[in-house]
């Protein structure tokens, strides 16, 4: 009996379904394994990405990013036998399986190895695909848990092979459970135990009750996608600067795209774009439509490990930001400041984002930010010509007056 649990979109809630090898679409997996007793044998919950760079027909490389795996199935997943050990077996899309391998030892047991298979006939993934056919990348973790706990690794983890990159997060695991109840006691990865570690506290002169952060230099502008099984539905160029405040000390941090990871989901009337990287956890853009022929901004969330350890972590599902027509994209050269939050600001640079209604992976006609401010220039001007009328009739009539005047004195 296989028991998952998906969370599609933030805010959506979590629909938990028990099924015997049964097929959903899936965004976080959470896999409890039962064995001929109904007790717990493997836990396992996690999210993951693949990027794939391939050749094309014209004999460029392509870069594609898989991030909605549904639907998917779980055959072969199993608990183990005195011949094998427990395997987590994920299948989604047209040809595509992910595969992780468990051993025991005497008082450990291990992640042994993790396999990745895509299929390039794929046409919605791979259209212009030079080679076609079932491709698998296999590495060996051998990573060691102590047998009674659960391993975490909320920090990014990335596997890169022949062309291939695979990103997890958010990972708990347990491959062998004891008595069919899933440990508390848990072993962390090494990012984790870095990012969790309080810096000691040095004496130092008291601070004001505010500090303003350093400027800094305009962040380095990023490109980003959503891939889902009708292709590219989600695309985002944009520079990216947070704004934080934190315990009274304000800093501002840009983003890297070079180090930066994207995943994502695309609904009817919702989209998801998440980057993460070892300090971020998650930053959200959710996007959503409104009146049936507008999209816009909603959401914001954001999870990061500042340089003390601790954990910022702020959300608001109530924005109102980028708002284009249906169709179109929404584009601003200048830039802009997101206000999620007094304690959490993201100033944009260079954006355009379409997260809805994507045609052949490519951007459709913009909606400027610029069009705002020419809309202000015509009743500025309107009024500035209403003033000069004004001033006008005003010096008309004093000049008029003052001759009235001097007709009296002449008599």
């Amino acid at each position: 009996m296989v028991c998952f649990r998906l969370a599609p979109v933030p805010g959506s809630g979590l629909l938990l379904l028990c099924l015997v090898l049964g097929a959903v679409s899936s965004y976080a997996l959470e896999l409890n394994l039962t064995d001929s007793e109904n007790a717990t044998c493997l836990y396992a919950k996690w999210q993951m990405n693949f990027t794939i760079r391939y050749e094309t027909t014209d004999k460029h490389n392509k870069t594609v990013t898989i991030s909605d795996l549904g639907p998917a199935t779980y055959s072969g997943s199993s608990c183990g036998d005195d011949q094998n050990g427990p395997k987590i077996a994920v299948q989604f899309g047209s040809g595509f399986s992910w595969i992780v391998n468990f051993t025991e030892e005497t008082s450990f047991y291990s992640i042994d190895s993790i396999s990745f298979s895509y299929n390039t006939n794929d046409n919605t993934t791979f259209p212009d695909a030079k080679e076609k056919g079932v491709f698998t990348v296999s590495d060996r973790v051998a990573f060691r848990v102590p047998l009674n706990d659960i391993f975490r690794c909320n920090s990014l983890l990335t596997l890169g092979k022949n062309d291939v990159v695979q990103h997890y997060w958010d990972v708990h695991v347990q491959a062998f459970v004891q008595n069919g109840t899933v440990s508390t006691k848990e072993f962390l990865c090494d990012k984790d135990k870095t990012l969790t570690t309080v810096l000691p506290i040095v004496p130092t002169t008291v601070p004001s009750p505010t500090t303003t952060p350093s400027p800094k230099e305009k962040p380095e502008v990023g490109s980003y996608s959503v891939v889902n099984s009708n292709g590219t539905c989600l695309l985002a160029t944009m520079g990216l600067q947070l704004n934080i405040t934190h315990d009274k000390v304000a800093s501002v941090i840009n983003i890297n795209p070079n180090t930066t990871n994207f995943t994502g989901s695309c609904h009817p009337q919702t989209a998801l774009l998440r980057l993460s990287s070892s300090s971020i956890k998650y930053l959200d853009f959710v996007f959503a439509v409104k009146n049936e022929n507008r999209f816009y901004l909603k959401e914001v969330n954001v999870s990061m490990y500042l340089v003390n350890g601790s954990v910022f972590s702020i959300a608001n599902n109530n924005l109102s930001y980028w708002d284009a027509p249906l169709g179109s994209s929404y584009m601003c050269n200048k830039e802009q400041t997101v206000s999620v939050s007094g304690a959490f600001q993201i100033n944009t640079f260079d954006l355009r984002v379409q997260p809805f209604n994507v045609m052949e992976g490519k951007y459709s006609t913009a909606q400027d930010c610029s069009a705002d401010d020419d809309n202000f220039l015509v009743p500025i001007a309107v009024g500035a010509a209403l003033a000069g009328v004004l001033i006008l009739v005003l010096l008309a009539y004093f000049i008029g007056l003052k001759r009235h005047h001097a007709g009296y004195e002449q008599f």
